[in-house]
C-alpha cells in the first residue's frame, strides 16, 4: 500500500485580489493533513472510500482506459477530477493503467464534520494526484503535482485562485500569485496534458517566505462554515458594476501584500502586522461594494480581541465564517487573548505552520 500526504492552508492576506493574475497573496501550510492511501485492487472492481465524504465506498471499474462508477451520484468530484488527470500524465508518459483502491482520511474538519476552511478540496486532490502519480512509478516534483492538482481542481470549482493548492504543495509560508487560467484551459483544448505541464504558465508565481523569528500565527475559529465559490461569484458581479472601484482594490491590495512581502524579507514584523490591518480595510471596502457580509460579527468580536491584546488580525479567506488570523509578537497578550475568545464562543485552533 502507498499513502501520500497533503497540507491543509490558511490565507494570511491578499484574499479576492488573489484571483487576478496581478495580485499575490499569502499564505501558509498547516500541520493538519489529508491522507490517501493505494493499493492494487484484488479484483476486478476498484474503490474509492472516504468516511468524511461518505460512509459507503464508491465502486468503480475500466473499460479500456476509462473509469466507470457504478454509482453516478456520488460526492468525490475533486477526487475523480484528480484522479483523471494524473492518469492521463501516465498514460501520455507510457504507462499501463490498472485496478486500485483509494482511501482517504482528513484532519481538516472538526469531529463534528463542520470545516474548518483549511483548504479540504485542495488537499484532497493534491494527495489524490501524489497517491496515483506513485501508484503508477511517477516522480513526485512539485510543479507536476501542482499543475495536475490545479487543472484537477479548476475543472471541477471553476472559479478559485488555486493558491490553496500551492500551500498544500510546497508547505510552510508561501507569496502565490495566480495563473492566466483562461490560457491554460484553451491550450488544455489543444495540446496534450503533457505538453501543457510542461509550458510556463503565464503569470504563476510560488515563493517561498521566511517568517521573522518573533512573528507568531494563531488561528480563531468561528465555529459557522463559509461557502467560497458562492461569495466569490458575488463579488464578481462587483467587478463588473464597479470596475474602477474594483480595480483600485485589486492595485491597493497588490502593494499591500508586496510591502507584506518585504516585510518577511526584512524580518520586519511591525511592518507585516500594519500590512495585516490594512488589507482587513480593503477587503471591508470590498464587501462594501458587492455587499457580502465578509467580516460577519463573530469574526469581528474576534479581531476586536486580538487587537485589544496587541495582536494584528484579520479574516482568512473568502470571509463570512470559518476563520480569521492573528500576527502576534512579544508584546501580544496571547493567553489573555484566547481565553477571552473562548468566553465569545471562539475556539483557539492549535495548528503550526508546516515546511516540507
Amino acid at each position: 500500500m502507498i499513502t501520500e500526504y497533503a497540507l491543509g492552508k490558511l490565507y494570511i492576506a491578499g484574499e479576492y485580489a488573489v484571483l487576478e493574475e496581478t495580485s499575490p497573496a499569502i499564505l501558509v501550510a498547516l500541520d493538519e493533513f489529508v491522507s490517501v492511501s493505494i493499493n492494487k485492487s484484488k479484483k476486478h472492481v476498484g474503490t474509492i472510500h472516504s468516511k468524511q465524504y461518505s460512509q459507503d465506498a464508491v465502486h468503480w471499474t475500466r473499460q479500456e482506459n476509462k473509469m466507470v462508477l457504478d454509482n453516478r451520484d456520488n460526492p468525490f468530484h475533486f477526487i475523480l477530477s484528480g484522479i483523471y488527470y494524473a492518469e492521463q500524465y501516465v498514460l501520455e508518459n507510457q504507462g499501463k493503467l490498472d485496478i486500485f483502491d483509494l482511501n482517504i482520511n482528513s484532519e481538516l474538519d472538526a469531529k463534528d464534520g463542520r470545516k474548518y476552511g483549511l483548504g479540504s478540496s485542495a488537499a484532497v486532490t493534491v494527495a489524490t494526484v501524489k497517491a496515483v502519480l506513485s501508484f503508477y512509478g511517477m516522480e513526485l516534483d512539485k510543479s507536476l503535482v501542482f499543475k495536475l492538482a490545479a487543472i484537477a481542481h479548476l475543472k471541477v470549482q471553476g472559479n478559485g485562485s488555486l493558491g490553496d493548492i500551492a500551500a498544500s504543495v510546497y508547505g510552510g509560508w508561501i507569496a502565490y500569485q495566480s495563473f492566466d487560467k483562461k490560457s491554460v484551459l484553451a491550450e488544455l483544448e489543444n495540446r496534450p496534458l503533457t505538453e501543457v505541464l510542461n509550458l510556463a504558465w503565464p503569470q504563476l508565481k510560488i515563493k517561498l517566505l521566511t517568517p521573522p523569528k518573533d512573528l507568531e500565527l494563531i488561528i480563531g475559529w468561528s465555529g459557522i462554515p463559509a461557502y467560497t465559490s458562492q461569495l466569490v461569484d458575488k463579488t464578481d458581479q462587483a467587478k463588473i458594476k464597479y470596475p474602477e472601484k474594483y480595480q483600485n482594490f485589486v492595485n491597493e491590495t497588490r502593494n499591500c501584500i508586496l510591502r507584506m512581502i518585504e516585510g518577511f524579507e526584512t524580518g520586519n514584523t511591525s511592518k507585516i502586522q500594519n500590512e495585516i490591518r490594512y488589507n482587513r480595510l480593503l477587503l471591508q471596502s470590498l464587501a462594501n461594494m458587492s455587499h457580502v457580509q465578509i467580516e460577519i460579527p463573530k469574526l469581528t468580536k474576534l479581531i476586536e480581541i486580538a487587537e485589544f491584546n496587541h495582536g494584528a488580525a484579520k479574516t482568512s479567506g473568502a470571509g463570512n465564517g470559518d476563520c480569521a488570523i492573528v500576527i502576534a509578537d512579544s508584546h501580544t497578550t496571547v493567553d489573555q487573548m484566547k481565553s477571552q475568545w473562548l468566553d465569545e464562543d471562539i475556539t483557539p485552533l492549535n495548528f503550526k505552520v508546516h515546511s516540507l
